[in-house]
């Protein structure tokens, strides 16, 4: 199938109608759009990525795991160093970005200078073009004008040929003569004019197929080129997965290592305090001194009762011999216990 191209397809009936030019000029104009929008895209996602990493890097300063042990400090020791590896590794990436955000606004801004230069001399050749078909019109206005006259001057003089007025016969042949002279020289200056305006026609024609010739090899080096880059900055976001899992990787090697068990007797074996547990904590009595070394204390107990005698008469005892008489029962206490 053949291929379509610009200089094929975009002419347009009028010769001073630049309809062609202007869809093209158009298409342009929305290509160099797209570059802009893109090179915005990548900057602002190296922004982005700039953020992340310097957040991530202050991230992986805090404390974490300071005051653990053995194998999984080790491990927590590796977890900080690879993520502040990982937010290196992002930084490289916001700087490949903006290096290829560059490429791009290099690419556009030569692809604009060198349009410029066609630019200028199509819409010279556009301005020419128009005042030339302009004034090609305007003088064939004039010729058919003059041919008119020249008609209608050459009627009077038919009309008047068998007068008698030899004066007005002359005066109707002058005025034919000089009819015939006018349409003869606006017929030159028109037929000039028409040949001027078919020169000028060529040179646009041939600038017109150069520019959309230029103009289709811009389009697709832009298309190529916008291809490229995106492609290249997938490709640095897919290797900096790839980074960035390596690194976890080398976290996770270090968490195999990571052993409970050791962990655990190394930590009994740097802090023990001793392998015997304190002594229980024994009764002492305090009347009697006993010391129980198990159990509850004992329940105290009352003194035992003293089953007393009858009382005495004292009736009988202060006639005996005339004292007070007191309780005979040697163990008789008022104290109760």
């Amino acid at each position: 199938m053949k291929n379509l191209r610009f200089k094929d397809f975009f002419w347009y009936p009028d010769l001073t109608s630049t309809a062609g030019y202007d869809a093209i000029i158009q298409y342009l104009s929305d290509g160099k759009r797209t570059c802009k929008e893109v090179e915005d895209f990548m900057k602002a996602r190296a922004s982005i990525e700039e953020r992340y990493a310097k957040d991530l890097l202050g991230l992986s300063k805090k404390v974490c795991g300071h005051n653990e042990m053995n194998t999984l400090k080790r491990s927590l020791d590796v977890f900080k160093l690879q993520i502040e590896n990982v937010s290196l590794s992002h930084l490289q990436l916001a700087q490949s970005m903006r290096e290829e955000a560059k490429k791009l606004e290099e690419f556009k801004e030569k692809q604009r200078e060198a349009r410029k230069k066609i630019e200028q001399q199509m819409d010279a050749l556009h301005k020419q073009k128009s005042s030339q078909f302009k004034r090609t019109m305007d003088s064939k206005k004039a010729y058919e004008q003059k041919c008119r006259d020249k008609e209608e001057a050459d009627q009077n003089m038919n009309r008047n040929t068998n007068t008698n007025n030899t004066k007005l016969v002359e005066k109707l042949h002058l005025k034919a003569q000089q009819a015939k002279q006018n349409a003869e020289e606006a017929d030159k200056l028109y037929q000039q004019n028409v040949i001027n305006l078919g020169k000028i026609r060529d040179d646009w024609l041939k600038e017109h197929i150069n520019a959309c010739e230029i103009f289709e090899k811009q389009s697709a080096e832009r298309i190529n080129f916008l291809r490229n880059t995106v492609w290249t900055h997938l490709n640095q976001l897919s290797q900096q997965c790839v980074t960035s899992d390596e690194l976890y990787e080398e976290v996770r090697r270090s968490l195999e290592q990571c052993d409970v068990q050791e962990d655990v007797e190394h930590f009994v074996n740097l802090r023990r305090t001793g392998e015997k547990p304190p002594a229980p904590v024994v009764y002492e009595n305090f009347y009697t001194g006993q010391r129980s070394p198990t159990g509850p204390p004992p329940t105290r107990l009352p003194p035992p009762a003293v089953r007393r005698g009858p009382l005495p008469d004292p009736t009988q005892n202060s006639r005996d011999d005339g004292r007070q008489s007191f309780v005979e029962d040697e163990e008789y206490s008022v104290i109760q216990y």
